[in-house]
């Protein structure tokens, strides 16, 4: 009886040893992995104390900066008016690329900036059954060159932003993705684009002759029309087209080298 109480003692205080180690051990690991945080911080004087904390911009928002600046507003005086376009900067020479409808029957075009600056510009020339002509401006100061990518890489679903002046709404960039490639669409002038990009980012007038970019802040094509609806004949929401980009590439080298109209 006296040796079953030592041995029934003994197996208590190892029970109560143990739990005792485990419980050690648990708080012992736990403060191991619990993370240490820093925070940067800039001091100012012996007792101001300032937490600076900057997040980093989105993708979006990268290839938004990269392309404004060399995005411009296009006025244009005409027999009949005023036209408004857009139009992108693409060559350190001043060349910008735009729509035809936009400065067809041009007597003067003014170029607006990025940074509110206006210029003179010149029609170069044009490709009229691709609805694409090119200006220019004297090159200035800290100008910005769009990057041409590549349309032929573009897929069904990929996200894309409309950079442009939309009813004179300088520097509006509205975002969709693309709807669908290699549409032919025809332009009221009877003029049919093929292999156009459709997209549902918002291109409203104005838009014409601005930026479609992929998420790399790329020129993948010029925004051009919207499609109409026939029962209500008003443009229709989320169905724009664009010129693709590799049929830019074509008509500028075309464009560049025609003698001004």
């Amino acid at each position: 009886m006296r040796t079953g109480s030592i041995f029934l003692l003994t197996v208590v205080l190892m029970a109560i040893f143990g739990i005792g180690l485990f419980a050690g051990w648990q708080y012992a690991g736990g403060r191991a992995a619990t993370p240490t945080t820093t925070r940067s911080t800039t001091s100012s004087g012996s007792s101001n104390v300032t937490v600076s904390s900057t997040l980093p911009q989105t993708q979006q928002e990268t290839a938004i900066e990269k392309i404004k600046p060399s995005v411009v507003e296009l006025d244009v005086t005409t027999n009949q008016g005023q036209q408004l376009g857009s139009g992108v900067i693409i060559d350190k020479n001043g060349d910008i690329i735009t729509n035809n409808h936009v400065v067809d029957g041009a007597q003067t075009i003014k170029v607006v900036l990025y940074d509110g600056r206006s210029m003179t510009a010149q029609l170069v020339g044009t490709a009229a059954q691709d609805d694409l002509a090119v200006v220019h401006v004297q090159p200035f100061a800290k100008m910005v060159v769009a990057t041409i990518g590549d349309s032929t890489k573009l897929t069904v679903g990929q996200n894309v932003l409309a950079v442009g002046n939309p009813l004179g709404i300088t520097e509006t960039v509205t975002s969709g993705i693309v709807s669908a490639l290699n549409r032919s669409v025809t332009e009221s002038t009877n003029v049919t684009i093929n292999n156009a990009i459709q997209t549902d980012a918002a291109i409203n007038p104005g838009n014409s002759g601005g930026a479609l970019i992929n998420e790399q802040g790329e020129l993948i094509g010029i925004p051009t029309l919207t499609a109409i609806n026939t029962e209500s004949n008003t443009p229709a929401n989320g169905v724009g087209f664009a010129i693709p980009s590799s049929l830019v590439k074509t008509a500028l080298s075309q464009i560049i080298q025609q003698p001004a109209q």
